[in-house]
């Protein structure tokens, strides 16, 4: 019984508390507003594509899909959000040309482990990412390509059949 009554207590004090949270409103400075951006970031943001990609220890992006603007910069942003060294579970990003076989690039680029598994020299690829391992983040910034579809994927060996997407520029 008295367990039952400190319970109603608990759960009473704990209703009031939360009811008085709500029901104030915000000042706003004179002047100011919260709902508009500055000009600076919209100079900025128009300007830009900024694009964060993630890739995981189940050999996983969470995109397959991007797409951006025409004639803007684009920046990419990798990160590992798995916990295996880059040696085992390594990720990056390859924007492949238009027309690319990506089958074909990836078995090539399967060889290619003193670049990364980027080969050195290739006419095939528009951008790339180093190779990362978890917890680890790769930066690229690069100008969007003409109109059109591109492929996407994570060249390290066997992973291509994963980790690939498409590429949309519009």
């Amino acid at each position: 019984m008295y367990m039952k009554v400190i319970k109603i207590i608990v759960l009473a004090i704990f209703s009031v508390a939360l009811l008085s949270c709500g029901g104030k409103e915000e000042k706003k400075k004179e002047g100011f507003r919260y709902d508009k951006k500055s000009e600076v970031s919209k100079t900025v943001e128009n300007n830009l594509n900024d694009i964060v990609i993630t890739g995981n220890d189940a050999m996983q992006f969470n995109k397959k899909e991007i797409k951006v603007k025409a004639g803007k910069k684009v920046k990419i942003t990798l990160k590992h959000i798995g916990k295996m060294d880059k040696n085992v579970m390594g990720h990056n990003f390859v924007l492949l040309k238009q027309g690319v076989n990506l089958v074909a690039f990836g078995n090539k680029a399967a060889s290619a482990r003193k670049s990364e598994y980027v080969p050195e020299g290739s006419k095939d690829v528009i951008a790339y990412t180093k190779l990362i391992g978890g917890g680890e983040t790769a930066v690229i910034e690069f100008d969007a390509p003409e109109v059109g579809t591109y492929e996407f994927l994570c060249s390290f060996p066997g992973h291509y059949g994963m980790m690939k997407g498409m590429f949309i520029v519009e």
